[in-house]
């Protein structure tokens, strides 16, 4: 099992940016995302950073960890702008660029760029725009001109050369627990990402959720199988702090051993932890963080 952290765009790069990025190649993490959002959640009115331009900051300060999004998607990007802002950071990282990709929610992406009177996307049409999204993406992503005509997106020989420094494209992580998004997976992912099940992160238990992810597990296979592909060609990814936990992963190293274990006999390959935020849902002891990633990842990998 590998054992990743995101790094929330919070921080300013001439304060301590710069330091956290290099510091989480130094701890060993096989990767560091970030979240693509023009803020989330109760970060709201606090400083957001863009997930681009803090990525390709990072790689530059870097040279071995690989790096990605956790997650973007269609909420306020477009495949053929995203496209080429993506070409542009697999070459500045050298090919260590990742894409985690999902279908948006509710919040505040789906609302900022709405004119008056318009209403945010229902859940079907976000589902319908994430299977274009992904579609033109991949296309975008693998070949050097491109003409599509979809019912949302369409791109008019939109050029992508030279491509991307991974062959035949820098890899996806499709975040997906319904059976569309499953199936985008199985069709155009090289991972899948999971948060758990949001419908019992507050009132089921830590058996619930294993239990809840292993269906998801199980469901992929079968989505997979559909599509003629072998489930152990995707890397299964799980974003932590969204589960219900007696303990969380990051109160020591032995409950992070526990609950990696227990996730890897699911099947899940990597692991990924929120780099803590003082003062925040992701508020965690930094000395105890950086020993799970010394410590508590050798153990799992033994």
């Amino acid at each position: 099992m590998r054992v990743s952290t995101v790094i929330l765009p919070v921080h300013r790069w001439s304060e301590s940016g710069r330091e956290i990025w290099q510091r989480a190649e130094e701890l060993g993490f096989h990767a560091a995302y970030t979240y693509d959002h023009l803020s989330w959640r109760s970060f709201r009115d606090g400083p957001w950073f863009g997930a681009v331009p803090t990525l390709t900051a990072a790689a530059a300060a870097t040279s071995r960890l690989r790096l990605g999004t956790l997650v973007t998607s269609p909420n306020f990007r477009h495949p053929v702008t995203l496209a080429k802002e993506l070409i542009t950071l697999d070459d500045v990282s050298g090919g260590r660029l990742a894409l985690g990709i999902g279908a948006g929610g509710s919040g505040f992406d789906a609302t900022t760029l709405l004119r008056g009177g318009e209403e945010p996307w229902s859940p079907r049409e976000r589902a319908d725009r994430f299977g274009e999204f992904v579609e033109l993406l991949d296309r975008l992503l693998t070949h050097d001109a491109v003409t599509y005509e979809g019912t949302h997106y369409s791109a008019h020989e939109a050029r992508n050369i030279p491509g991307c420094v991974q062959r035949p494209r820098l890899p996806f992580a499709v975040a997906a627990t319904g059976p569309r998004g499953l199936r985008l997976a199985a069709r155009h992912g090289q991972a899948w990402v999971t948060t758990g099940d949001p419908k019992i992160s507050e009132t089921g238990t830590p058996a619930d959720s294993l239990a809840a992810i292993g269906g998801q597990i199980e469901r992929l296979g079968r989505a997979c199988a559909e599509a003629g592909r072998d489930p152990g060609e995707l890397d299964k990814i799980m974003l932590t702090g969204f589960t219900p936990a007696a303990a969380g992963p990051l109160s020591s190293v032995d409950a992070f051993v526990e609950f990696a274990g227990r996730h890897a006999e699911l099947g899940i390959d990597e692991i990924v932890l929120h780099w803590p935020i003082p003062d925040s849902i992701f508020a965690a002891d930094l000395g105890v963080f950086e020993k799970i990633a010394l410590e508590g990842a050798a153990q799992i990998t033994e």
